[in-house]
């Protein structure tokens, strides 16, 4: 008979897959009653062999063990995972869900249909900004994972991640430790970096792991990944450094020597994300470290960090994420003790059963909360199914005596029918309203976070053009030179038109008499004569018209310069080039490879006050608007 109160928690690892049952006790406890590991081999390191290795050994495991439940937590191996910290600016909370949705699609490496994400909000800092964790993993990944437990007959709860599964594991066991402490999680693909202070947790995925040691040591000694894993794990240990003397065996003598390479360059990252939390995230130095993970056990690893970070040797130790949980008799202590420091993310999952943890994320794929849902249904389906045929037998066993009472009642169902066809009809409008507004809502929160953009371009750019003036004229010997922009539109995709195009055929910005744009130069004007004022090019997304929904994207610019003929050709040239030269330069807002200066030579009449150049300027990030 299953057991209500427990279940599983199985952390699909690069290279290991652990299976632990978990009893929630009477007194609000978590005890382990079972537990299980399997070595996945070669073919899980490889993407086309990962689910079929995956799922012969949670198979195996399932049938090896007595377990009690079908309820099962999972939990996704970091180097399929994305995560960041990021902060949000004190808002009202009414937005923190747009922002955030902003937020996600501005940093996740993934359109966002393709993945499941999540985020939880971890509190706010001293300046009121809100630290947010985000997370995500690829759709078809999780729901790989997903099939494999259906597959073995298991029911799904909910699906987390490394990280999260360990801050809850260390915040439950060592909540009574002081000061800032760091947790490094050595896996065979990834390593996972945490920092806990002050009740708060910041966490780095390192894409360095154990398995760089076997790949090394088997391209050097050439031996297969196989056989080059099997000496790793039953004679490597890290070298020491220093003037100590290699091992006889040549096979330890290379695997202490990588060992420690590969744990250098992992020092390395540690190192600089160190400096990271203490600069940007205000964090302490790490007055302890603790190591988990199935490459931390390898010899003399604590002793390499314990030189490396500078701690004493008794601030260096192993993870145990049983130190308050209890353990069933019949449990192998001593075997369990051989891999506890592996079980940071099982315990993490039992957690998230037994009450509100830290962190708590849940990266379900769509068609396993469908198949949850339906599968609640069924009861309901079932008698529905049975009430029906009793009615169709019934209504067949009495049909010559009920015929007429059947067609009244189809007549009043109808009559009621009606009006409810009509509200469904009524919410399905009112829902569509609803998502139209939405979209507009996200449009306008990007306007918002665009406000600045074009006041700090054109004020660079004004200042640039101020600069030219200057080093042209010292460079004439002290001549005086005038630039302005004569003229600024956007280029816009064929058959596309401006509100202010639309009205006076043209979508241009031209500096007017008594306008923004004024030469520099004392008594040089414009040569063209004075024209009537006209309406300003005008952009949807820029001036706030709402227009046509046209779904426009502005990546270039068309700027015509007027400058002071300085009556060689040559110099007018050189004095266009240099203009464009200038700009390319301004990589903040231009990309340099798209602006350019159309035209070539520059032969003006001498009696000319003023030349004439145009450049395309390509915008470094394109503008969207509707």
């Amino acid at each position: 008979m299953l057991n209500a109160k427990s279940f599983l928690a199985v952390d699909f690892g690069a290279a290991t897959l652990k299976l632990a049952e978990f009893l929630l006790t009477e007194d609000g406890g978590l005890q382990l009653r079972n537990y299980a590991f399997m070595a996945l081999g070669q073919d899980a390191t490889q993407e086309t062999g990962r689910e079929a290795a995956l799922q012969k050994a949670l198979d195996d495991l399932l049938a090896q063990g007595s377990y009690g439940t079908k309820a099962l937590n999972i939990c996704a191996p970091g180097f399929h995972t994305f995560s960041k910290f990021v902060k949000l600016p004190p808002v009202d909370t009414s937005k923190v869900t747009q922002i955030i949705q902003y937020e996600a699609q501005q940093n996740v490496p993934f359109p966002l249909e393709e993945v499941v994400w999540d985020y939880q909000i971890l509190g706010a800092n001293a300046t009121g900004e809100l630290e947010v964790l985000l997370v995500a993993i690829k759709t078809d990944v999780v729901e790989r994972l997903s099939r494999i437990a259906e597959n073995s007959g298991l029911r799904l709860q909910l699906v987390d991640i490394s990280q999260a599964a360990l801050c809850n594991a260390f915040r439950y066991n060592y909540a009574d430790v002081e000061g800032c402490s760091m947790l490094l999680d050595i896996g065979a693909k990834t390593s996972n970096l945490l920092f806990f202070e002050k009740g708060s947790v910041y966490s780095r995925g390192i894409n360095i792991g154990a398995h760089a040691i076997t790949q090394e040591f088997s391209r050097e000694a050439k031996l297969s990944a196989e056989e080059a894993e099997r000496i790793k794990i039953e004679q490597g240990f890290v070298s020491l450094g220093g003037a100590y003397e290699d091992p006889d065996n040549p096979h330890q003598a290379a695997i202490s020597k990588i060992a420690r390479q590969v744990l250098t360059r992992l020092h390395i990252q540690v190192n600089q994300t160190i400096q990271f939390y203490r600069g940007q995230q205000g964090g302490s130095t790490p007055e302890r470290l603790y190591l988990s993970g199935g490459a931390s056990i390898m010899p003399y690893t604590a002793q390499f960090f314990s030189e490396k970070l500078n701690l004493a040797p008794e601030l260096v130790e192993y993870f145990n994420p049983f130190r308050y949980v209890q353990i069933a008799e019949g449990v192998d202590r001593e075997e369990l003790a051989k891999g506890v420091h592996t079980m940071g993310e099982v315990v993490g999952l039992g957690l998230r059963n037994l009450a509100h943890c830290p962190v708590e994320l849940n990266l379900m794929p769509k068609s396993s909360k469908q198949r949850q849902e339906l599968e609640k249904k069924k009861p309901f389906f079932i008698a529905a199914a049975a009430c029906l045929i009793l009615a169709v037998f019934a209504a067949g066993w009495f049909f010559s005596k009920v015929a007429s009472q059947k067609q009244d009642a189809l007549r009043r169902i109808e009559d009621r029918s009606g009006p409810l066809s009509a509200k469904a009809d009524q919410l399905k409008r009112a829902n569509n309203d609803l998502l139209s507004v939405q979209m507009k809502a996200e449009r306008l929160t990007g306007l918002l976070l665009d406000r600045f953009y074009w006041p700090q371009f054109f004020s660079e750019l004004r200042t640039l053009l101020h600069g030219l003036e200057k080093t042209m004229g010292t460079e004439l010997g002290g001549r005086p030179v005038g630039l302005w922009i004569h003229q600024l539109a956007p280029l816009l995709p064929p058959g596309i038109v401006s509100g202010a195009e639309s009205e006076t055929g043209s979508a241009s910005a031209q500096a007017e008499p008594g306008g923004g744009f004024q030469p520099v130069a004392p008594g040089v004007r414009p040569a063209e004569p004075a024209r009537p004022p006209r309406p300003p090019w005008r952009v949807p997304a820029l001036t706030g018209d709402p227009g046509p929904a046209v779904g426009v994207e502005l990546t270039k610019l068309k700027v015509v310069f007027q400058a002071t003929n300085l009556k060689n050709p040559a110099e007018n040239t050189e004095f266009a080039n240099m203009v464009t030269k200038a700009l390319q330069k301004m990589t903040n807002w231009l990309e340099a490879t798209g602006t350019t200066l159309e035209g070539g030579k520059f032969n003006v009449d001498p009696e000319e006050l003023v030349f004439h150049f145009e450049l395309q300027l390509k915008l470094k990030r394109p503008i969207y608007f509707d």
